[in-house]
């Protein structure tokens, strides 16, 4: 497995006493086309994802946390003691009623399809109504159309800059200005410093990968990440090819199309949800070697098959460990030129 760690968190925490002013409210956001007026540091928080709720986490926010919500893989192992104390509202997408029992100042979420125009928990007006503020982190919404599709498609490459502007915003919203800059400074000298070692392995010129998240059924074309999507942006960044070449977020692409285009290697995501069959990453592996077609491909005949946590491929802080990773397992795989 393609491993993670974090020094992130303890580094907001160490971080020395900086000269930020504190917040002046009320503030104003724009939240997905949605204005979000704060009038103060909220007191309590649902979160409805493991990507704001981990930034919450790192941001020394745990004790605000009422609730959280929607989890692919544990959380990172540092916060496992805070997180046992917070309340788990569903393991997927909560009722609007067991959020709104929790009688929070604010519910934040990374996922459009979650509080939205058709969110499945709520719409920001419903939110609205019940005198609740909703902010959407903006990695959902710049640079991409939710329109179409739950997962949506990114009309540009994803950029870690929405992720870091996220983190500011939520720094802001509690107050806590300082940290997000430490905790931002941190990721975007990780970020570099992955992007640094790929270039110095000199790679290929047409070095390749796909990424497989899962699969509705192991028979039928897998979910594979698109062009502009989290693990695309981790290919560009380290100057390889995505073999799929559609916007949308998790297209489905038939495994005779991938064979064709032959990638380098395959990333298999690991979780432990089990919506369905191939989120086990012990049936994408057996389905990867048994498969007539997908045998034969180079990289699982050379076994070029890495797995990565399912929840880095999702535009959070994971994305930057998950970039690490893959950066690591690179100069790993003897593909240099």
């Amino acid at each position: 497995m393609l491993r993670m760690t974090t020094t992130a968190a303890m580094a907001v925490m160490a971080a020395a006493p900086m000269a930020f002013a504190g917040t002046d409210y009320p503030l104003t956001f724009t939240s997905c086309g949605h204005e979000v007026t704060i009038d103060q540091a909220p007191e309590s928080v649902v979160s409805v994802g493991q990507s704001t709720t981990e930034i919450l986490y790192m941001l020394g926010l745990a004790d605000k946390v009422a609730g959280t919500a929607l989890w692919i893989n544990p959380v990172l192992p540092e916060f496992a003691e805070v997180d046992a104390q917070v309340e788990r509202l569903s393991d997927n997408a909560p009722s609007f009623e067991s959020v709104l029992a929790k009688r929070p100042d604010l519910v934040v979420t990374a996922y459009e399809w979650m509080i939205g125009p058709q969110g499945a928990v709520g719409t920001r007006d419903m939110f609205d109504d019940a005198g609740i503020l909703s902010w959407i982190m903006p990695t959902e919404c710049i640079g991409k159309d939710n329109s179409q599709s739950m997962d949506g498609a990114r009309t540009v490459l994803f950029d870690t800059a929405l992720l870091y502007q996220g983190i500011k915003e939520l720094a802001q919203i509690f107050d806590v200005s300082e940290r997000g800059e430490a905790l931002i400074a941190d990721l975007k000298a990780r970020e570099a410093a992955a992007v640094g070692q790929a270039q110095a392995l000199n790679l290929p010129d047409d070095l390749s990968g796909v990424f497989w998240y899962s699969s509705a059924d192991i028979e039928i074309d897998p979910y594979v990440a698109g062009v502009n999507a989290v693990p695309g942006w981790m290919l560009a960044k380290l100057g390889v090819k995505n073999v799929v070449t559609s916007e949308e977020e998790w297209p489905t692409v038939g495994w005779e199309t991938i064979a064709r285009a032959d990638p380098s290697f395959i990333v298999a995501a690991e979780m432990n949800r089990r919506r369905f069959p191939a989120d086990d990453i012990a049936v994408k592996r057996e389905f990867l070697s048994g498969d007539p077609v997908t045998s034969q491909m180079e990289a699982v005949k050379n076994d070029r098959i890495l797995t990565l946590e399912a929840h880095a491929m999702d535009p959070s802080i994971r994305a930057i460990y998950g970039l690490e990773a893959l950066s690591n397992a690179l100069a790993g795989l003897g593909l240099s030129r």
